[in-house]
């Protein structure tokens, strides 16, 4: 018998269902409901609703203050309650956002409070809990000091805890290796002694190609190669000579040259073969289309079915010049004189294909005829009548045709102008005249008038034509503007008419130009002139200028200017008397007239000039200097003297009082200069040049080395920011063998003046003479945090380095400093020792580009070529030096400035520097 379990029914199936229940609702059963079911238009809030704002009104319910469900707190885009069903309208969104406004403009006001909040509670919360980078700050600013030996027994950091588990766990997994392997091993350096079956089958003169006997013969292979490469041979020889004209030697070159197309290539041709056909099929008339059909057979390499598929274009586009000339291209030289014979007369107008016509020419005989036959058809084309003409030897056939040409294009301005250059110079004008009244808006023919009275003398004629030509020009609506003007009047002057050039500056120079604004826009076209190499139209321009402003010293010292650079001594001289003229107050021409004198070697003339200028300028400090540079240079040390005595009372000028000591000491005077020195720094006590030459002085000339450290310590004193004291100071302290205070004068000098390369260098160079190489690189390395861009310490850190490190130094550097020219001559220095000659060469040029004034530069070059380069090559860099006058560098400073070097030129100096220099790297 069956017994029956009794069924459990659920408790919670007796259970009333939880609030708001809808049965089936988790699957998406949902109920629906009709208009009569929705009543009115909005739907009113349920009894929970109104049960729920009824207890919120009393003051009743669970919600508190703080509860986040109160209706305060609701977000409008999803609110719940009596409005949850409301339009969102525009008043509420303008409403929305004034409350938006309104809490930016709250949170921007409280925004520094805020921030000053959050940096307190964020370096609050720094000094608790430091970064480990922090932590060790100060044991990383000591490792600086550490040495290269130190460096070096630094032990290297392995896993010490596991160590001696690891070797313990591995020594347990030791497996022995088998004897296969051994065996293995052992027979491969051994000798075989006996052959095997496959070798001893035919002797073991040939290899079994397989396993059931049968043999490969290489020798069938090689005659086959050779019948093949022959009939190759064959193919290409010359049929008719008999004569091959292959290349033995570049054959198997040619072979590696041909282009194997893969797969896709040959897919993307198919395609492209496939579009062009539907293109050319649907419109045969369209030209391109038949010709890019042509050019895609032509890449795929087959050359017959490219010419088949152009002709076929020639016939069904016969009057498109592109296909007729592209057919042409693609066949051979004969076959392309019928195919543009064809296209001739279906296009008798194109000129392209009566020029390509020409060039199949071989003859110029040819050449000739086809031209003529052209003029036929296009007697209006300027091309082929240019042709036609440059193909004639004889200049009156070249004139006759040219007279047939303008006749036929009468405004070919270009024709005319060769029609004139033909013609004697009677002629020419008739010619010129003709084409002004065929062209009277062509700017051309009146500067061709004027080019032609230029070379034939009439200077005046050339001006008057150029004048009256600008005025037609205007008046005809000419569209030529000042700025094409000028770049025509530079076009004259490159071909050498220079009175045209300067002609059309002054008629056109002012064309557009407001009256306040024609100096400085003068100035910037000159300048722009100068930059093209157009110096005559500068010149122009300048004298336009100074006709206009003759009382402008700017314009009178650009003009002199130009004239040094690019003119004669005799033009120089010239501007500058008439400059002086005008502007008697400028001492810089007063200047320049008297040392041109000067270098011509007229001592009396520059005198003359310092003697007016003194006239016009009785106070100027640079003339009294200059005439009394002229006294000390021609050895009148006496008139010297009374000069500086008149200068110290007519202009009492703090060089003037140095000027004066250091004629005394020149003389061998110590005494004297000591009293002229005394007596200046009490009047200019500020002027460091005074202190350092008492200094000096005491220091070398009397050898009171206590008199010289006080002279240093009270100016130093009165000139704290002057680095150079600090160095007289420090070096005075070595040269006494006190190496203690030279390290602490140039260490307060540190603290005085932290960010001066010059002071950390000789701090450096210091501790290098001294032999104390660990603390020269700890203050090289300081000095280049303080000073990360100078040239001068990142030149010594690289002659610092040894040899291996030299080379990532100098690229440190060039990242720092690239254009310093300090750093460009080390690293050419750093070549040069390496027997590198360019590139030494092309940076020691790359060098004195970048600073011309630096004397150092020059020095280390003119070194170089004398080991190194030929006597052209010294001579150059001894005229660029002395061009360019360079008054800076430590070590050529040193040899100017020394009084047994007075009276030495540029060359002199530059000579005896390169003397001194050792390239010791």
């Amino acid at each position: 018998m069956y017994q029956f379990k009794q069924l459990v029914v659920p408790d919670f199936l007796n259970k009333k269902a939880p609030p708001n229940y809808i049965a089936g609702l988790g699957r998406g059963a949902t109920g629906f409901t009709t208009r009569s079911d929705i009543g009115p238009a909005r739907e009113g809030p349920d009894n929970a609703a109104l049960e729920k704002a009824k207890a919120a009104a009393e003051g009743k319910g669970p919600r508190g203050d703080d509860d986040d469900d109160d209706e305060r707190f609701q977000d409008p885009d999803n609110e719940t309650g009596l409005f949850n069903a409301a339009p969102y309208e525009a008043d509420d969104e303008e409403a929305d956002r004034i409350y938006e406004e309104v809490d930016a403009k709250m949170d921007e006001r409280r925004r520094v409070r805020r921030e000053a909040r959050e940096r307190e509670e964020l370096e609050k919360y720094r000094k608790e809990r430091p970064k480990i980078q922090q932590q060790f700050a100060d044991l990383k600013r000591g490792l600086a000091i550490v040495s290269e030996d130190e460096w070096a027994s630094i032990p290297e950091v392995g896993d010490l805890v596991r160590k001696g588990k690891r070797q313990k766990k591995f020594a347990d997994k030791y497996t022995a290796v088998p004897d296969s392997v051994l065996l293995g091993a052992s027979s491969q350096s051994e000798l075989s002694h006996s052959l095997d079956a496959k070798q001893q089958l035919i002797g073991g003169f040939a290899t079994p190609a397989n396993t059931d006997g049968t043999m490969t013969d290489f020798v069938q292979f090689g005659q086959a190669r050779d019948k093949v490469l022959g009939l190759k041979l064959d193919q290409i020889s010359d049929s008719v000579a008999g004569q091959s004209i292959v290349d033995p030697k570049g054959y198997l070159t040619d072979l590696n040259s041909i282009v194997v197309k893969s797969d896709a290539e040959i897919s993307d041709i198919k395609k492209a073969r496939t579009l062009l056909k539907s293109v050319i099929t649907t419109n045969p008339k369209h030209a391109p289309g038949w010709i890019a059909a042509a050019r895609l057979e032509e890449v795929a390499g087959k050359q017959g079915a490219a010419r088949e598929t152009i002709a076929k274009g020639c016939e069904e586009c016969p009057t498109s010049e592109d296909v007729w000339l592209e057919s042409a291209r693609l066949n051979t030289i004969e076959n392309a004189k019928v195919i543009l014979a064809q296209a001739i007369r279906h296009v008798p107008q194109s000129v392209k294909i009566w020029t390509k016509a020409c060039d199949l020419e071989t003859d110029v005989k040819g050449k000739k005829r086809v031209l003529r036959r052209a003029l036929e058809f296009i007697p209006n084309s300027v091309k082929i009548w240019k042709a036609a003409v440059s193909l004639e030897e004889d200049p009156e056939d070249a004139r006759i045709l040219l007279s047939r040409a303008v006749e036929c294009i009468p405004l070919a301005v270009e024709l005319w102008l060769a029609l004139a250059r033909l013609e004697n110079h009677a002629n020419a004008r008739i010619v010129i005249n003709k084409a002004k009244a065929q062209n009277p808006t062509s700017h051309d023919v009146w500067i061709a008038g004027a080019k032609l009275e230029e070379a034939n003398n009439n200077d005046n004629m050339a001006e008057t034509i150029i004048s009256r030509g600008v005025d037609i020009l205007q008046k005809k609506g000419s569209t030529l503007n000042r700025d094409q003007w000028i770049q025509e009047a530079e076009k004259a002057e490159k071909e050498g008419y220079i009175i045209t050039c300067q002609a059309i500056v002054r008629k056109t120079i002012g064309m557009g130009v407001e009256e306040e604004d024609r100096k400085s826009t003068w100035m910037e076209d000159a300048e722009s002139c100068i930059a093209h190499g157009s110096t005559a139209t500068a010149r122009a321009i300048y004298a336009h200028s100074l006709k206009e402003f003759p009382h402008k010293k700017s314009i009178w010292r650009r003009a002199a200017f130009l004239e040094k650079s690019h003119g004669t001594r005799e033009s120089l001289e010239e501007i500058l008397q008439r400059a002086v003229r005008y502007c008697p107050q400028a001492e810089v021409l007063w200047l320049m007239g008297a040392k041109e004198k000067w270098l011509a070697g007229d001592i009396a003339a520059a005198k003359g000039i310092l003697e007016a200028a003194f006239a016009a300028n009785s106070n100027s400090e640079q003339i009294w200097l200059a005439a009394i540079k002229l006294e000390v240079e021609t050895g009148e040390y006496e008139r010297a003297r009374i000069l500086l005595a008149s200068a110290r009372e007519k202009a009492n000028t703090q060089r003037v009082w140095m000027k004066s000591a250091q004629l005394e000491r020149q003389l061998e005077m110590p005494d004297e200069a000591l009293k002229l020195l005394n007596e200046a720094i009490k009047r200019f006590p500020d002027f460091a040049k005074l202190w350092m030459m008492q200094g000096q002085i005491l220091q070398f000339d009397k050898n009171n080395i206590p008199a010289a450290r006080d002279t240093y310590t009270r100016a130093i004193k009165q000139n704290p920011k002057n680095a150079t004291l600090w160095l007289l100071a420090s070096r005075l302290e070595e040269a006494a063998d006190m190496q203690i205070k030279a390290r602490a004068t140039l260490e307060k000098a540190r603290i005085m003046n932290s960010k001066i390369p010059e002071l950390w260098c000789e701090a450096v160079r210091v501790e290098n003479r001294a032999q104390n190489t660990p603390m020269a690189k700890a203050l090289m390395a300081k000095a280049l945090q303080e000073c990360p861009s100078s040239g001068l310490l990142w030149s010594e850190a690289i002659l610092m380095e040894s040899r291996p490190h030299r080379k990532a130094r100098s690229a440190d550097a060039l990242k720092k400093c690239e254009n310093d020219p300090l750093v460009v001559v080390t690293v050419a220095r750093l070549f040069w020792a390496e027997r590198k000659v360019d590139k030494a060469r092309n940076w020691f040029n790359r060098a004195v580009k970048t600073n011309p004034d630096l004397g150092d530069s020059w020095a280390w070059y003119l070194k170089f070529e004398m080991m190194h380069g030929t006597e052209e090559q010294r001579a150059d860099v001894v005229a660029k030096c002395i061009a360019a006058e360079p008054s800076h560098g430590e070590k050529w400073q040193a040899v100017a400035k020394d009084l047994r070097n007075i009276g030495l030129g540029t060359e002199g100096i530059l000579r005896m520097v390169a003397s001194q220099l050792q390239n010791t790297i």
